[in-house]
């Protein structure tokens, strides 16, 4: 019977990489969640859990460096996204294929991919459990795990997903696939996109793909029987105070109209209506009939993590926020979304953390000290419609980090070609294999050795 099930795996994997690394580590893949298989422990140098953006590039670092077998990355998903492409896609501008890639040809060939989800952790022992039910056992362990998105907290979300063409979310590679064709059909009524009341990655994006529906609407000759509504949970439309101007000011003079403070809480969409919470006066509600609905939902970390040593009270991996070490466990790092760095969830923000964590992991694999410090950058490129982006960067407690010695906080076409044509190059040559650590030594460049 094994016999069988192994020649069935080969058969899986495409004849020019049978043989490969990779080609293997799918047939190890799908061997170990099978329920008929017994439970295995294995101990590895590193297990990197989770192979998103950030797992992937530390992987990329790491494995071709200690050799074969040393190096093993958790991640359950075949499919690897680069998430940022989502706004572009909803708005048109790029093709759904565009976005995605097999996870095996991000990841290195010397590590081993484990496709399972790792279900629980136990530091004091340095291991963890997948859902298969095996233990892994590490020296050192890197969580990367991104955020979970919750779109059953909101009453009638996902049936609303399923069955009305009007409701849409750039945050899912199947949802994201409504957006488009949402701005394409509305004729009149409202056009409504949310923020919600909790962390997110990428908090720009509900915004952005308003901008963006709205230029469209203009475009298409239907503007002016189309109302633009942003309702947000938050206070500011943007939370740093130089590029919330322009934003500001963009809404007001496109007649947008920008609701802080409300939070959705209901789609009932048989009727048409999405009921918000006021959430200065959290036992009021108001409900808003809708033509187009766009949804950010609410986002946590990942469930498997809530309750372990590894978080804090917010259930976030509790790191050193210069360093990205664990404030209990020297031997474990944090990166990316799921941890409590206090900076913006996003795509370049972990692009600035890979320089980090390796040098960090680096030091403490040879029993020294961690000494590289993340400064908090993160980035966002805020599209705003017209073929023009403000492009947003900045650190910790809101310091700007802006690499280009012009006014980034005025919308351009240059920015534009950067977000539309450059960074989904750099995503897929640079950032996932681990050679793009931010654009640090560019602003010091620019800035002639200032940053």
């Amino acid at each position: 019977m094994a016999c069988t099930r192994t020649v069935f795996l080969r058969l899986s994997c495409s004849v020019r990489d049978k043989w490969s690394p990779k080609a293997l580590g799918c047939q190890v893949a799908w061997f170990s969640s099978s329920p008929a298989r017994e439970q295995q422990e294995k101990k590895y140098d590193i297990v990197i859990v989770g192979g998103g953006c950030a797992g992937s590039a530390i992987a990329n670092k790491f494995a071709p460096y200690l050799g074969q077998g040393k190096v093993a990355v958790v991640e359950p998903h075949e499919t690897h996204y680069d998430q940022p492409m989502f706004t572009l896609v909803g708005a048109g501008i790029k093709d759904h294929k565009q976005t995605h890639t097999q996870t095996k040809d991000v990841l290195p060939d010397e590590c081993d991919w484990i496709k399972d989800k790792v279900t629980s952790f136990d530091p004091n022992n340095n291991s963890v459990t997948t859902a298969g039910g095996d233990k892994l056992k590490y020296d050192y362990l890197l969580v990367s795990m991104g955020l979970q998105l919750n779109y059953h907290s909101v009453k009638g979300l996902e049936e609303a997903l399923k069955e009305d063409p009007a409701v849409c979310s750039n945050y899912h590679w199947q949802h994201v696939k409504k957006t488009h064709p949402a701005i394409e059909n509305i004729q009149s009524g409202n056009a409504i996109f949310t923020f919600p009341n909790t962390p997110v990655k990428c908090a720009g994006a509900p915004q952005k793909i308003c901008y963006l529906a709205e230029n469209n609407f203009s475009k298409a000759g239907k503007r002016d029987r189309i109302n633009v509504m942003y309702n947000t949970s938050l206070p500011v439309i943007f939370g740093i105070p130089r590029y919330a101007a322009p934003l500001e000011e963009i809404c007001k003079n496109r007649n947008i109209t920008v609701n802080k403070r409300h939070n959705l809480v209901e789609v009932d969409h048989k009727n048409n209506r999405a009921v918000f919470q006021l959430l200065d006066t959290p036992t009021e509600n108001v409900s808003f009939e809708y033509s187009m609905l766009h949804v950010s939902p609410p986002m946590s970390s990942p469930k498997e993590l809530w309750g372990s040593s590894l978080v804090d009270e917010t259930n976030f991996v509790t790191v050193n926020r210069d360093t990205l070490q664990h404030t209990k466990y020297p031997n474990v790092f944090g990166m990316g979304d799921c941890t409590n760095a206090p900076t913006a969830k996003t795509a370049a923000a972990i692009s600035a953390q890979v320089g980090v964590v390796n040098k960090n992991l680096s030091l403490v694999m040879d029993g020294k000290q961690p000494t590289r410090k993340y400064d908090g950058y993160t980035s966002c490129p805020l599209l705003v419609g017209n073929h023009k982006v403000i492009m947003a960067e900045f650190g910790y407690d809101g310091s700007i980090l802006e690499t280009f010695p012009i006014n980034q906080a005025k919308a351009m076409r240059s920015m534009y070609f950067m977000k539309v044509h450059f960074m989904p190059q750099l995503y897929w040559q640079m950032l996932v294999k681990g050679l793009w650590h931010g654009p640090g030594f560019f602003r010091k460049l620019f800035r002639f050795g200032v940053a």
